[in-house]
C-alpha cells in the first residue's frame, strides 16, 4: 500500500501546487488586467473547470499523506507526511472560506451589467491575496511530502 500511496501523494501534491501556481503566474494577472465584463466572463468559463477537479485532487492528496503518516515507520517520514496533510487541510480551509465564496459571487454576476459600486466591491485583490497564501502552502505541502518520500529511500 505504501508503494501506491507515495507516488499518489507526490503526483497529487505536484498537480495541486502546479495548478495553483499557474493561477498565480498566469491566470490571476491576466484576469486582473481585464475590464469587468471580461473578468466575469472568464470566471464563468474557468470556475467550472477547476471545481470539482481541484477539491478532488486536494482531498485525495491530503488523505494519501495522512495515511502515509500512520503507515510509514521512520519518524521523520511520519512527521513530513503529517505536516503535508495538515498543510493541505489548511489550503482546503482557505479555499472553502475565502476563495470559493468569491468565485461564487463573481459567477452570480452578469458580465454585461456591471454593478454601480464595482470599483469598491471588486474582489480580485482579496482573491489574489488568499490565492498567494494557499499556493505557497500547497508548495510547502509538496515539499513536505517530498521530504517524507526522500526519508524512505
Amino acid at each position: 500500500m505504501i508503494s501506491l500511496l507515495v507516488p499518489l501523494a507526490l503526483a497529487g501534491g505536484g498537480l495541486a501546487a502546479g495548478v495553483m501556481l499557474s493561477t498565480v503566474i498566469g491566470i490571476e494577472p491576466y484576469t486582473k488586467a481585464m475590464p469587468y465584463g471580461g473578468y466575469v466572463h472568464a470566471i464563468h468559463f474557468l470556475w467550472p473547470r477547476y471545481d470539482p477537479f481541484m477539491p478532488i485532487v486536494h482531498v485525495l492528496t491530503m488523505l494519501a499523506n495522512a495515511a502515509l503518516a500512520f503507515m510509514v515507520t521512520p519518524v521523520a517520514a511520519r512527521v513530513c507526511y503529517a505536516a503535508a496533510a495538515v498543510i493541505l487541510a489548511v489550503v482546503m480551509g482557505i479555499s472553502i472560506v475565502k476563495n470559493v465564496p468569491i468565485n461564487k459571487y463573481v459567477t452570480s454576476l452578469d458580465p454585461g451589467d456591471q454593478p454601480a459600486d464595482w470599483a469598491a466591491r471588486d474582489p480580485r485583490p482579496q482573491w489574489r491575496t488568499w490565492n498567494l497564501i494557499r499556493t505557497s502552502l500547497a508548495v510547502a505541502a509538496l515539499a513536505a511530502g517530498g521530504a517524507g518520500a526522500a526519508t524512505l529511500m
